[in-house]
C-alpha cells in the first residue's frame, strides 16, 4: 500500500513526537519513583567476596545489570551491547554485570566475548531474589534480566533509584530498533551465541 507523501510523513512526525513525549513523561515518571533502602550485600568478586558498596568505586551512582547467566544467549546480546559502550558508562556512574554464574565461569566466559566490564557472582546471596529478578513461581519463575540503579549516600548508607526488566525491543540493547527498520522486522529472529558455522 502506498501513502502521500506528504500525508504519511505528517503521519510519522507526528509518531515520532508522541513517542518522545511518552519517554520523556516515562524517565519523569521513573525519577519520582520512591528510593528504596538496600543493604550492603556481598557478593562474590574474581578476588573473592566484595561488598555492593565497594562496587560503586569513586562513584556516586551504580548502574548494575542483572544477568541469567553465560546460559543464556538473549542476556549475552545485551552484555556485548553494553560492552561498546562501557567506557561511556563508567565514565558517568559505576557500571558492573551480576549474574548466578560463578566467577570462575563469569571471567572466562567474558574472556571469551571481549567483555570490558566488571562481573560479580550472586550465586550465594539473596541479592537478585530481593531485588526482584529471581523468582520461584508464576510465569516468570527462574532469573529474569534487567537492571537496578543505585545511590550511595555520603553515609555510606544505599537506595535503589531505579529498575526496569529487560526484553526484545527495550530500550537497552539498539539492536531490536534496528530491526525493526527491516521491511519484516526481526522475523522470529534469536541471537546465537555464535555465528561462524
Amino acid at each position: 500500500m502506498t501513502h502521500p507523501d506528504a500525508e504519511f510523513d505528517k503521519e510519522l512526525e507526528a509518531a515520532y513526537k508522541e513517542l518522545d513525549r511518552a519517554q520523556k513523561r516515562l524517565a519523569e515518571l521513573r525519577r519520582q519513583l520512591p528510593h528504596e533502602p538496600v543493604s550492603d550485600y556481598e557478593l562474590q568478586g574474581p578476588d573473592g567476596p566484595v561488598n555492593l558498596s565497594a562496587l560503586f568505586g569513586e562513584k556516586e551512582d551504580l548502574i548494575l545489570v542483572h544477568n541469567m547467566g553465560s546460559g543464556c544467549s538473549y542476556c549475552t546480546l545485551w552484555a556485548d551491547n553494553f560492552n561498546g559502550v562501557a567506557d561511556h558508562l563508567q565514565d558517568r556512574a559505576a557500571f558492573v554485570l551480576v549474574s548466578p554464574d560463578s566467577p570462575a565461569e563469569q571471567q572466562e566466559f567474558a574472556r571469551g566475548r571481549g567483555w570490558r566490564f566488571p562481573l560479580y557472582s550472586a550465586a550465594d546471596s539473596t541479592f537478585t531474589a530481593d531485588m526482584g529478578f529471581y523468582s520461584t513461581g508464576g510465569y516468570m519463575s527462574g532469573y529474569q534480566p534487567g537492571v537496578s540503579v543505585f545511590r550511595k549516600s555520603e553515609d555510606g548508607s544505599i537506595t535503589r533509584v531505579a529498575k526496569d526488566h529487560f526484553g526484545p525491543g527495550d530500550s537497552y540493547c539498539g539492536i531490536w530498533h534496528l530491526f525493526s527498520l527491516l521491511p519484516d522486522g526481526h522475523d522470529g529472529w534469536n541471537p546465537q551465541f555464535d555465528y561462524t558455522e
